[in-house]
């Protein structure tokens, strides 16, 4: 599925309507199935859709490439950034995989933590899961870390953290992931910014957003 200019002007008028009224998201469907524009993220809107697109584009490429529960590959991006994890049966899949990705559209890095060996089962997944949301929760309650700062993910036992933050936020987020039981290994995958980049961002955060204009009622 494309994303059209029109679902596009829609979708921002949802989620800045979302904004104004203080944290919701939009899901889509579609090629994004199972993503959200979250209105606390750090990413823009439009970052947000690519990033589902481009994880759309990459899982579609691996389905056509590799034979149907030959590799566990599990597709993350955030901000462009491509994370695989999971396991292929021989390095050469590894390399086709990793190739793959930074060849898809809209990709600008590849971060790719594929193991050779087997495929993981249903009860490593499910407790994957289960470890990605006892992470959440902790980063939620965690002091000094806005909410919808961090993105998490989690294969193996091993967390992925994602973000547009701060020195001191990174840490807090490493320090809190580190700290759930399950977790075997925290591996920061942040975009740091530079203090003046996360006063700017905060500034803006802090900012009344705009109500989206309603068709009809436009000054004349």
């Amino acid at each position: 599925m494309r994303v059209t200019v029109s679902l596009f002007r829609s979708l921002l008028m949802v989620a800045a309507s979302c904004m104004t009224l203080g944290g919701c998201f939009v899901a889509l469907g579609g090629a994004a199935l199972g993503t959200a524009i979250v209105a606390t993220d750090r990413r823009s809107m439009g970052i947000q859709l690519e990033d589902a697109q481009i994880e759309h584009r990459i899982n579609d490429a691996f389905d056509a490439h590799f034979a149907r529960e030959s590799v566990h590959i599990d597709v993350t991006s955030y901000n462009q950034k491509v994370l695989l994890a999971g396991q292929v049966p021989q390095e050469k899949d590894r390399a086709d995989a990793e190739a793959m990705a930074a060849s898809s559209q809209g990709v600008r890095q590849v971060v790719n933590e594929l193991t050779i060996g087997s495929m993981s089962g249903l009860a490593s997944r499910t407790e994957d899961t289960a470890t990605a949301g006892k992470v959440r929760s902790a980063l939620l309650e965690a002091p000094g870390l806005p909410n919808g700062a961090v993105k998490v993910s989690c294969t193996d036992g091993t967390i992925y953290l994602f973000g547009r933050v701060g020195s001191a936020e990174a840490d807090i987020a490493q320090r809190s992931a580190s700290h759930v039981a399950g977790v075997k290994r925290v591996v920061a995958l942040f975009d740091l910014l530079t203090d003046a980049e996360l006063a700017q961002l905060q500034r803006e955060t802090q900012a009344p957003a705009a109500a989206p204009a309603v068709p009809g009622t436009e000054a004349r």
